[in-house]
């Protein structure tokens, strides 16, 4: 190779370099564990509720039968994050500015009715499940901000409940492409 052929291919990685980083910089953060932790508990709590909401506003079984089950796994995932944060000893700490904008999104979805509240909440589910399995994939792998034994708990929380939020990504994608 010549060295005017070696100096382009060079320059053409440098180029390319910050392209990689910013896809990477797309991708969920590592978040520090209480903030992970407050992050997981909105999303339980948005879960419930919106299920809740689902089977007081919804005729659709498809749809009741999602939020019925939303509510079990996500009461289980909160009781289980619980002991989590007990035996970590990691505080709560969500943070308000973060996605998903859950409370924004439940106030939304309480003003509608039928289907319109059906197809709302179908999309909700889509998003708020998606920005959860990207969340959960990148704190189910490494150490957060805490002692080792806190970020080996909480990242083992993470990691356990991957393949649930992705599982019940699917279901909202499978749920959405129905209405």
């Amino acid at each position: 190779m010549s060295p005017v052929a070696r100096r382009s291919l060079f320059l053409g990685v440098l180029a390319v370099l910050p392209m990689v980083r910013a896809i990477r910089a797309l991708a969920a953060d590592l978040l520090p564990d209480a903030r992970f932790v407050g992050y997981a508990q909105q999303v339980n709590d948005f879960e419930i509720g919106a299920g809740r909401l689902a089977l007081s506003r919804s005729t659709n079984s498809n749809v009741r039968g999602f939020a019925d089950r939303m509510i079990r796994d996500y009461t289980d995932s909160a009781e289980r994050l619980r002991k989590v944060r007990s035996e970590a000893g990691v505080s709560f700490a969500p943070d308000p500015n973060a996605a998903p904008q859950t409370p924004a999104i439940l106030q939304r979805l309480n003003g509608l009715q039928g289907r319109e509240f059906d197809v709302a909440y179908a999309n909700a589910q889509v998003s708020v499940l998606s920005n959860a399995e990207q969340q959960y994939a990148a704190n189910s792998n490494s150490q957060s901000g805490g002692s080792s034994v806190t970020s080996s708990t909480v990242s083992g929380f993470a990691r356990s409940e991957f393949n649930r939020v992705k599982v019940h990504r699917e279901m909202a994608q499978a749920l959405a492409s129905g209405m």
